[in-house]
């Protein structure tokens, strides 16, 4: 429970229907709470802990930069993020970046960039964004209005104008992509929030030739996909595309609030001073954090151990599925982003997992949404697959 209930229930605005624990510190793939029990932490802070917590390589050099400087604004010249931003660009298709806060923010940027690329830099009037049925892209007015979820917007009205929304994964309406004046798409390429549905391999590519055809911008929010989670840094990469504009922000920081949006040259012009800007965006510390988080990935291996254990995850919970048919409908995902499509109540097995010390989150009212560290072992993984054999067990 809150370490004082009283002021979490006067003080705190009921925006989260929080769990009855306190968590105070964690390493690796493991938290405790205020009484020193223990938690096997398969949320990851939702995606964002991708190297487990407090890893030792961020610490260091995160401590290094709180005894330097914390904050000096975008006026001036920012070594960590120019550094960040080189890498990133390196290791994607884009050429720039902009760093902002979060990845709602980041989203906001993308829409902003979108508008602006078409009448600063093609010279027409904006057209809309289509987006998809079941996605997720924020909670400011403009990525609640791109979230194709009608109760992520219910009693936000009016919604901003300028989006246009088509079945995920469906091949004829691609048809629909440039009928009307479409000027950006922007999609996640395995949607989260929306229950663990990735996309289809044939359907992207479809999608992609058709921007690149029409010259519509194709807008990849990796906010959760992103920095390794799905097994290769973006996951772009496992589709043989190109987006103009990709999105990035939990795991980027390991825990440090970071946001991106890199783009390839000829969309980042349409940027330009004044044009756009974050007081807090890309300071010292949270480019510190991406720095290290990014090198740390590069030079420990970590992806060639998230393939490998994620795979055994995967193999293990198929096993889980072929023992409980009754109960297990699907397994679905790539990498630490995986979902179990679940007959019961999702929130039901949430409760249960924290009984037996597990850490998990839904995606859905019927999907479990399983994140671990891209750090996690073999043994950690028969530590969780035990507890949801135990658990599903209880309901077959």
């Amino acid at each position: 429970m809150p370490l004082n209930q009283e002021i979490a229930d006067h003080s705190v605005m009921s925006t989260y229907n929080r769990l009855p624990i306190t968590l105070l510190s964690g390493k690796g793939s493991y938290v405790w709470d205020e009484h020193t029990h223990y938690f096997l932490d398969y949320t990851s802070g939702i995606a964002t802990c991708n190297l487990g917590h407090v890893p030792e390589r961020v610490k260091e050099k995160v401590e290094e930069q709180v005894n330097k400087l914390w904050h000096c604004s975008n006026l001036y010249h920012i070594p960590t993020q120019e550094k960040l931003a080189s890498k990133l660009t390196e290791l994607s298709c884009t050429d720039q970046a902009f760093f902002c806060n979060s990845g709602a923010e980041a989203n906001e940027s993308a829409i902003k960039l979108a508008r602006r690329y078409s009448q600063k830099c093609k010279e027409q009037n904006p057209g809309e964004i289509v987006t998809f049925s079941q996605s997720f892209h924020g909670r400011t007015l403009a990525t609640l209005t791109a979230t194709g979820q009608e109760k992520i917007q219910d009693g936000f009205a009016p919604l901003p104008g300028g989006f246009r929304y088509l079945p995920y994964n469906d091949f004829e309406a691609l048809n629909e992509i440039h009928q009307e004046h479409t000027s950006a798409v922007m999609l996640e390429l395995i949607q989260g929030e929306g229950g663990i549905i990735p996309a289809n391999p044939e359907w992207i590519q479809q999608l992609a030739n058709i921007c690149h055809d029409k010259g519509i911008l194709l807008m990849v929010d990796e906010v959760q996909t992103g920095i390794g989670r799905t097994g290769t840094l973006f996951a772009y990469e496992q589709f043989g595309i190109e987006p103009d504009v990709i999105t990035l922000a939990k795991g980027l920081g390991s825990g440090f609030p970071i946001g991106a949006v890199l783009a390839k040259e000829y969309v980042a012009n349409a940027f330009v001073p004044g044009s756009h800007a974050s007081t807090f965006g890309g300071n010292p510390l949270a480019t510190t954090a991406a720095l290290a988080t990014i090198e740390t990935i590069q030079e420990q291996e970590v992806l060639k151990q998230c393939n490998e254990n994620s795979t055994y995850l995967k193999q293990q919970l198929e096993d889980l599925k072929a023992q409980f048919p009754e109960v297990i409908y699907d397994i679905r995902g790539e990498g630490f982003l995986l979902g179990i499509e679940t007959s019961q109540q999702a929130i039901d097995i949430v409760h249960k997992a924290r009984e037996h010390n597990v850490l998990i989150l839904t995606a859905g009212q019927h999907v479990v949404r399983i994140l671990p560290p891209l750090t996690t072992d073999k043994s950690e993984i028969d530590v969780f697959i035990n507890v949801m054999r135990t658990i599903f067990k209880t309901l077959d």
